[in-house]
């Protein structure tokens, strides 16, 4: 059974002279320990499904039609108060930039254990436990001293690996990762691929990725879902959808 499952989803941005639609009639799930790949340029509608699952639209966009499930619980129609209890326990989230993810002004301890205390029934000092075996299995050196720095102590890549700590931290059934790797240099960008897939299998956590980048899709997905101007063209496991694409916006 999918974890994660989007039926129908249509988005709207109302303005004072017309109605934009974002997305238009998307389906989409994804199974626990596998990773779902939508993919499309700018303005495909991408980041507008990701923000829609997490309860993240922008004023004044808006769910018009279709529902969103996880693990067979409704979740698009939550009270603002249930879906923020939900975000980041449930559904983690991976953004784009490390830089405006974390709070410049706290350390990553503060970060980390605010976070983990927050979803988990935990004391101070087992957050701190828990978040130092985080760093540690994301692939930070002494986890140990390294908590106890400011984001700005730590490269691009070393900042994404934090976010992806701080997105694991309450053990949440789906993680959406929007542009996880466009802030980063190549060779770092296939470190943290390798990390998200890595991590992905061993806590069998459900991974949406949102990207443009086809190199991103063959590294890292199972499936993969192609967006053009809001609407879903094509939908199929990995291999076949990039070896024997059918649409021609997939094949461009």
């Amino acid at each position: 059974m999918s974890i994660l499952d989007i039926r129908g989803l249509t988005v709207q941005f109302p303005s004072r002279k017309d109605v934009f639609t974002a997305s238009r009639n998307v389906n989409l799930s994804v199974d626990a320990g596998k990773i779902l790949g939508v993919v499309g340029e700018s303005g495909a509608g991408k980041s507008t499904v990701g923000n829609a699952t997490i309860g993240l639209l922008e004023h004044p966009g808006r769910i018009a039609e279709g529902e969103i499930h996880l693990d067979g619980q409704r979740i698009d129609n939550l009270d603002p108060e249930s879906m923020r209890k939900l975000r980041g326990k449930r559904i983690g989230m991976i953004f784009q930039d490390p830089l405006t993810s974390l709070d410049p002004l706290q350390t990553i301890e503060f970060q980390l254990v605010e976070t983990i205390r927050l979803h988990l029934p935990l004391s101070k000092e087992e957050a701190r436990a828990r978040a130092v075996d985080l760093l540690d299995q994301v692939g930070i050196p002494n986890p140990q001293e390294r908590i106890s720095q400011y984001p700005h102590q730590f490269s691009g890549g070393m900042r994404q690996r934090v976010v992806i700590a701080l997105a694991l931290c309450a053990d949440p059934e789906v993680v959406i990762a929007d542009e996880p790797t466009t802030a980063l240099d190549v060779s770092i960008q296939a470190q943290i691929l390798k990390l998200m897939k890595r991590l992905c299998e061993e806590k069998n956590v459900a991974m949406v990725v949102i990207t443009h980048d086809m190199g991103v899709i063959a590294d890292l997905t199972d499936h993969v879902a192609v967006m053009y101007r809001g609407d879903l063209v094509e939908y199929g496991e990995s291999k076949q959808v990039l070896g024997a694409p059918k649409h021609p916006y997939t094949r461009a």
